[in-house]
């Protein structure tokens, strides 16, 4: 088989919804929408950027913790953006039945003393993606880790709708007018 021909059934391929989702605003913006909710697949996706930005970006990260699950892994998901990213924004993410904001306190733990300067919390994960909208500079890296695919935020049993990629557009939109 030919280069090109690998190259061009490559290019055929169909992503998958909610994983390295990407596409760049008119303002020169890169928005990198990702299911990454471990600690392993966090690291993993930022690792990723990191390798291929040059460094005159910011990689700036909005993620949360889910509620009712794997309480352990909070601290490890704000040691691992606030190390491997610019600025991290941590959020909700579907806190079922618990307080968003104590999710978040549990996140915050894993933070490293010499990270501190390097994260804000925002519980009301529309407001976190406005503030990196906000903080953003043309040729900076906004990733929205954690939802992905899903297209639902879902607090004290009930699901509202709430799609990451939904809400960037509209955001970019209202905001760049």
């Amino acid at each position: 088989m030919k280069k090109t021909e690998i190259l061009t059934a490559i290019s055929k391929l169909k992503r998958v919804n909610g994983r390295f989702e990407t596409f760049k605003s008119d303002g020169g913006i890169v928005f990198v929408v990702d299911y990454a909710h471990t600690p392993d697949a966090l690291e993993n996706i930022l690792d990723s950027i990191n390798e291929i930005r040059t460094k005159n970006e910011r990689l700036i990260t909005v993620f949360g913790c889910g509620g009712d699950r794997d309480r352990e892994k909070r601290p490890e998901m704000g040691k691992v953006a606030t190390q491997k990213s610019t600025l991290a924004i941590i959020t909700s993410d579907n806190p079922r039945t618990e307080d968003a904001t104590a999710i978040i306190k549990e996140i915050e733990a894993g933070v490293e003393a010499q990270n501190f300067s390097k994260y804000t919390t925002i519980p009301d994960r529309k407001e976190a993606i406005k503030m990196a909208i906000k903080f953003a500079e043309p040729r900076d890296i906004v990733l929205v880790a954690g939802k992905g695919h899903e297209t639902y935020q879902e607090i004290n049993g009930v699901r509202h709708h709430f799609d990451d990629k939904e809400v960037i557009e509209e955001l970019w939109k209202a905001m760049s007018k």
